[in-house]
């Protein structure tokens, strides 16, 4: 079984991308969907609250996402210890996730950060799916409801488009001229073959 990573900055289209090779019959592991169920889980819960305190938690006990997001997205320090206790349950979740599909050619694993994780060490071929800047902007500020600032904070946190796309072995383009399925389909034979 070839592992694929699919990677991409924050609103260039990810998602998109992943619903069309699942629509093509590929397991998608979605690395930050699952990070945030981990992220409930009682285990990390304990790990959070004793490293950021009890302003992050809600009063029944669980993580309050935009209070730890406002903390670690305005702090790389703080950024990079919570990734130090999500990412480990992350790709002991993803080995176990890969083991129940092997029957599949290939798999995809979509996540945001894969080179700033070093998890591009675990995949075959890595996919990032590219557009410009300001159609990132745009598309999450409109599909969060935050504001510029904040989305541009968060791009801070991540690797260049141009440091990504140098790192990665395919590019697809996803702006508003070009069209995706073609492009993954293309990717989709390749990876067949």
């Amino acid at each position: 079984m070839i592992k694929v990573g699919l990677t991409g900055g924050i609103g260039s289209g990810k998602s998109v991308v992943a619903s069309i090779f699942e629509a093509l019959g590929v397991p998608v592991y979605h690395a930050d969907i699952e990070a945030k169920k981990i992220l409930d889980s009682d285990q990390v819960n304990l790990k959070i609250a004793s490293l950021f305190g009890k302003e992050v938690m809600t009063k029944d006990g669980r993580i309050n996402r935009k209070a730890l997001a406002a903390i670690v997205f305005n702090d790389k320090v703080k950024l990079e210890q919570l990734n130090s206790i999500i990412h480990p349950e992350v790709r002991i979740h993803f080995q176990d996730w890969c083991l129940a599909r092997n029957e599949h050619p290939y798999i995809i694993q979509e996540a945001a950060i894969i080179f700033e994780s070093g998890f591009n060490a675990y995949f075959d071929k890595v996919i990032m799916v590219k557009a410009s800047t300001e159609t990132c902007i745009e598309r999450v500020m409109l599909r969060d409801q935050i504001s510029r600032e904040d989305v541009i904070r968060r791009m801070q946190n991540q690797w260049p488009a141009d440091k990504v796309e140098a790192a990665s072995d395919i590019v697809i383009l996803n702006d508003l001229d070009t069209m995706v399925l073609p492009q993954v389909l293309k990717i989709h034979k390749l990876l067949l073959s």
